[in-house]
């Protein structure tokens, strides 16, 4: 990891009539860094990875990233540039096999022309998409259709397709939702060892604190579209006023405790 920020986010507000969805979120995050966010129902965290990665814009505030100012980018563009993201339920193509959702994901992914008008399984893309299927764990399913996968490997899939592009910076939405407790420690060892040997910077939007408290180097805490805390797990969890918002007054004595599990707005 190093010191410089890959993104700043700067007085960050959005507004959906008289509802405040985000409120002055000033954030940087560090290349190659693991960033948890975390917050009970409505708190604005997808509020927020929404408008980095240009699915919403912001009523005010700045969005940088390597130093350009992209505030209110496309979802198309910031991906291209390398700010890519997964989402809660997975997006795969449920009745292709797992090396043609990769050999399309490559094929969008692409910054040229004419990509889209090259044939899908040529050598180049083949040889890419294995590299792939390698760093995520999942070659043995190449020729699986998606829709007979496990929750975890469809998982995967998914987040290896957010990937293809090797981007700077990817944002997870609760990548291990709906996953058994056997999964889900190796499908995050999976993804953020592939995220540390590309130098990614990753947001992760969590509601297992053991995934947070095991995976991230800092936290993000939201509540009532705020920001109310920024610090190392362990210092986060700790918090008074994030064990009473978020992680529950019943479980106040465990640090590593589950928040109410949320489907935020």
């Amino acid at each position: 990891m190093t010191d410089a920020p890959i993104l700043c986010v700067t007085g960050l507000c959005k507004s959906f009539g008289a509802v405040v969805a985000a409120r002055d979120i000033s954030v940087d995050v560090a290349a190659g860094e693991v960033v948890g966010i975390i917050g009970a129902n409505g708190a604005g965290k997808t509020v927020f990875v929404n408008m980095i990665t240009g699915y919403l814009k912001p009523s005010r505030g700045t969005i940088t990233f390597a130093g350009t100012d992209i505030t209110g980018i496309r979802p198309c563009d910031a991906a291209h540039i390398g700010v890519c993201r997964s989402f809660q339920t997975s997006q795969v193509f449920m009745t292709m096999s797992v090396l043609d959702n990769l050999l399309i994901a490559t094929a969008i992914a692409s910054k040229g022309r004419t990509s889209l008008l090259r044939p899908l399984r040529d050598d180049a893309r083949i040889t890419q998409c294995e590299a792939i299927l390698n760093r995520y764990g999942i070659r043995e399913y190449r020729d699986r259709v998606a829709s007979t996968l496990s929750q975890g490997a469809s998982k995967l899939l998914d987040i290896a397709m957010a990937g293809v592009s090797e981007p700077r910076v990817l944002l997870l939405d609760e990548p291990t939702s709906g996953v058994s407790v056997e999964e889900k420690y190796d499908i995050m060892d999976v993804v953020i060892s592939a995220s540390r040997r590309q130098g990614t910077a990753v947001l992760l939007i969590e509601h297992d604190m053991e995934i947070v408290e095991r995976y991230a180097d800092r936290v993000l805490a939201f509540d009532q579209g705020e920001k109310i805390c920024d610090a190392p797990p362990r210092q986060v969890l700790a918090d008074p006023r994030v064990r009473a918002l978020i992680v529950g007054p019943d479980d106040a004595d465990d640090s590593t405790a589950r928040p109410r599990e949320t489907t935020d707005a």
